[in-house]
Order: C-alpha cells, then structure tokens, then sequence
C-alpha cells in the first residue's frame, strides 16, 4: 500500500509544469529588448557625433584658422595687407596733387639745402614740398592763399633764390612759393621771374 502512494507521488513529480503563454511572451520581450540595448551601444562606440571613430581616435577635421580669409579673399574681400597698401598708394597720391608732402617730384637737394641752411627758420617749417619742374622752382607750403605777398612768402622766395644762385649756380632764377591746396589748385604767393625780377612780390603775368 505504501509503494503504491509513493509510485503515485513520484509519477505526479516526474511531470514539469508548462509555462503560461504570458509567461514566455515576457522573456520574448526581454530578450528583444536586450538585442536592442546591445545593438544602440554598439552604435554609440563606433560613431561619434563629430564624425570621428573610436576605434582610430580620428575626430572630424577642424575649420582651418586660415579658411575664413581665404574665403574672403575668394569671394573679392580685402584683408588687412590689402586695405594698407591701398590706403599708402592712395596717400601718396594725394600728396602729389595737392603738394602736401613728399612726393616723386620732390627736389631732395633742394629740401636738404633748406633744411641745413636755414633750422629753425619758422617759414622753413611751413614748407610741405620743393619740386624743380623745367628751370623753375617751386616752393609749396601750408600758408593760406590770402597770404600773398606776406612776410613768410618773400622771405621762403628769397631763400629759393639764394639755392638757385648758390647752390644751382642758375642765371635766370626763377621762383614760384606757393599756398596750400585749396578750390583754385596751389596759388602763388611770391615769385622771382628771372634776373630782371628784382622783388619777390608777385609780379603780373600771374604764373600758372
């Protein structure tokens, strides 16, 4: 009687339980998910937002420091070297229109002449350029045109006189001194007009 309660009872444990079918759809799910995971991982070690992979260290070049400048450049913009030679070239050219500096034109004799002879002669420093164009001399200077004939005018004349004579060894000196630029060009302040000229006031014909 006994082995047949135990036959019994070791029959009804040989059997396995089945799973619920919510049972298995649970682990199917788990283990999609966890394919899932392991996939999205795998993604984010091997790509980088920058384009670069981790597995060569290799990041996504850089804009060059230069690429800007040279888009300007390719694009017609000015750099800074540019717009300083521009301005120069520009500046250079104004002083030989209006004479307000040093220019291509510029007599350096005579400027050195004026500058060593006469150093601290206040009409000297109002000289901007002396040019020599032909045979005449051409003083020009910042002094207004409403200065003709004034004392600063004669006395840079008969300084341009005395290099001619002197220096140029000229026997028909001529001198022009002139104003600053202004609406009616360089106007004549003072003049010599050749060896009969004896005054450097100015003398009609008006010189052009």
């Amino acid at each position: 009687m006994n082995r047949g309660k135990s036959l019994a009872r070791s029959r009804r444990g040989g059997h396995r339980r089945r799973k619920s079918r919510r049972a298995v759809a649970l682990e199917g799910f788990v283990a999609l998910a966890a394919v899932v995971v392991a996939v999205l991982a795998a993604g984010a070690v091997f790509v980088r937002p920058g384009g670069g992979s981790a597995a060569s260290g290799a990041a996504s070049p850089a804009p060059s420091a230069t690429a800007a400048p040279q888009a300007a450049r390719a694009s017609g913009g000015a750099g800074p070297e540019v717009a300083a030679a521009s301005a120069g070239a520009k500046k250079s050219r104004d002083a030989a229109e209006t004479a307000s500096g040093p220019s291509k034109h510029t007599d350096v004799k005579a400027v050195t002449y004026f500058k060593k002879r006469w150093v601290t002669d206040k009409a000297v420093k109002r000289i901007t350029d002396i040019r020599t164009v032909g045979k005449y001399l051409r003083i020009y200077t910042n002094l207004p045109e409403s200065a003709h004939n004034s004392e600063s005018a004669i006395d840079l004349c008969k300084r341009g006189l005395e290099y001619l004579a002197q220096e140029v060894g000229d026997q028909q000196p001529v001198v022009f001194v002139q104003a600053e630029y202004g609406q009616n060009g360089n106007p004549v302040l003072a003049n010599i007009l050749g060896p009969d000229d004896r005054s450097c006031r100015l003398t009609n014909p008006a010189p052009g």
